[in-house]
């Protein structure tokens, strides 16, 4: 991929990709991202469109139902569909990447003939069961039991800020749980899947998010829940080092997400400021907003350049943890700083919800924080310098 991140030219297939799915955010996800929002319903339609075009099977092979396509693929997928609504882009980043993606990498061939062909066809969602009140950045603090009694696994705890937990067609939640003592005398973490329909797994009231509000989130009560010991996730014990892993590969996706946010706010931004008049000229002949665009379309490219990167050496098998990082940070800054100008080359407007930049000032707060908070981030990035 190397060969074309300084040229910007893709190749074929991904360009089309990337083309198919700016149409479908246009013409299919745009008109109804403003009602979603205002009554924050799931936006079921246009999960069941992106499942028909295959995007939630895009990384996946073909045996299982994928695509057959890479990482990068889905983030090309994730960039388009983010300029026009973050909360349907989260949806597929949240499926796939942090649902569907778990039982891909880790799952016994037992494991992955069950889950995945529903997975990556979009039929069904998968949850992500990581942080908890008391485990967020710190995710080793992970209070979540699961001892095994027989041949079940019995689970205990709460996880918290969970995605697609709570959809009628959410079909699993794997959640880390303590098992046991390491080695090291620690906490032996590990990963089971609870099917959605378990007794004693309680998916609580949905949040009143600033934010994503179209996008399905909520709280869990696990409270005597019996799951069979073959629901292990990958090896015992493995858990926690897995969920780094999948969350190193998450953060591209994100960054690919919040690049998508930061450029939906440059195009809104080019429309308004050609088309709307103040003292006898359109506003971009102010050198005042079009420097201020500019600068936004800049923000938007660097943080373009980021993902890509990050997403080549993934794809290379080469270590990205450190870029993956840097593109998480850059681009979900550049996604609140271009939402925060956008906003403000709106005036007034840009403060009522019927304007798509409103959506994205509200939206990309999150994107600072979710996945890896920005201090998370640069803490990463530090221990790569020796510090």
């Amino acid at each position: 991929m190397t060969d074309y991140l300084a040229t910007g030219n893709l190749p074929d297939d991904y360009r089309q990709l990337a083309a198919s799915v700016a149409d479908f955010a246009r013409t299919v996800v745009a008109p109804v991202s403003a009602e979603h929002d205002a009554q924050h319903s799931f936006p079921y339609e246009v999960v069941a469109g992106m499942a028909e075009m295959g995007l939630f099977g895009l990384p996946f092979p073909e045996e299982y139902g994928g695509m057959g396509g890479d990482y990068f693929a889905l983030c090309l997928a994730i960039e388009e569909l983010a300029k026009v609504d973050q909360s349907v882009a989260i949806t597929l980043e949240a499926g796939v990447s942090l649902g569907a993606m778990p039982i891909h990498r880790f799952g016994t061939d037992a494991q992955k003939g069950e889950w995945l062909p529903a997975l990556t066809s979009g039929r069904q969602l998968a949850a992500f069961g990581l942080t908890e009140p008391g485990a967020g950045s710190d995710a080793g603090g992970t209070r979540t039991r699961a001892v095994l009694d027989g041949d079940h696994w019995v689970i205990d705890g709460s996880k918290q800020f969970i995605t697609n937990s709570g959809t009628d067609i959410t079909a699993l939640i794997t959640v880390t749980a303590v098992t046991g003592v390491g080695p090291d005398g620690g906490k032996e973490i590990s990963t089971i899947v609870v099917p959605a329909q378990t007794p004693g797994l309680t998916v609580e009231p949905a949040y009143d998010k600033v934010g994503w509000k179209a996008s399905d989130t909520h709280p869990l009560t696990l409270t005597d829940v019996h799951v069979p010991e073959a629901n292990l996730l990958g090896e015992r014990g493995r858990g926690y080092a897995n969920f780094l892993r999948i969350l190193d590969e998450g953060r591209i996706a994100i960054a690919a997400l919040a690049v998508g946010a930061a450029q939906g706010c440059v195009d809104a931004s080019v429309a308004y400021a050609t088309q709307r008049e103040a003292f006898g000229r359109p506003i971009a002949a102010n050198q005042g907003i079009a420097f201020k665009i500019a600068r936004m379309e800049a923000r938007a490219h660097v943080a373009r350049t980021a993902y890509y990167d990050a997403a080549a050496l993934l794809l290379a098998g080469k270590p990205f943890k450190k870029q993956a990082s840097i593109a998480k940070l850059v681009a979900s800054e550049a996604a609140m700083d271009n939402a925060r100008d956008a906003t403000q080359i709106h005036g007034g407007y840009g403060f009522m919800n019927d304007y798509p930049v409103a959506r994205h000032y509200r939206d990309s707060k999150i994107l600072e924080i979710g996945e890896g908070t920005s201090e998370v981030q640069l803490m990463l990035i530090a221990r790569t310098l020796g510090l």
